[in-house]
């Protein structure tokens, strides 16, 4: 729980790194989160606004933590958009998350695992 309110209070934060931990911890929670959601809407017979308004609150902080994390692999945030492209794009971006830290320092900042 600590990694998903560490990634929220850093919500607008797109400088320094992200560790493999943070980020996945971060997914994971969300993953958490949005099943009772669907649930609720779905024995409710709600429209889907309860995860269409979770999925806008937590649409920064989720961008901001992928960011810091390719920055944790040594890429730039502009990675982001290669998402654009249609299956090819998702998938690169998921190897890029999966990657391991740089060592060391690199221009984002110092390895977040140390």
């Amino acid at each position: 729980m600590k990694w998903y309110l560490k990634v929220l209070r850093n919500y607008v934060n797109f400088s320094g790194r992200a560790r493999r931990k943070e980020y996945w911890m971060f997914m994971l929670f969300n993953f958490i989160i949005s099943i009772p959601l669907i649930a609720i809407e779905t024995m409710a017979d709600l429209d889907e606004w309860l995860t269409t308004l979770y999925s806008l609150l937590i649409f920064l902080p989720s961008f901001a933590v992928l960011v810091r994390r390719l920055h944790d692999t040594g890429r730039s945030g502009w990675w982001v958009l290669i998402s654009l492209v249609p299956l090819v794009g998702a998938i690169v971006l998921l190897v890029f998350a999966c990657l391991d830290s740089e060592d060391g320092q690199n221009k984002w900042g110092p390895n977040p695992k140390y």
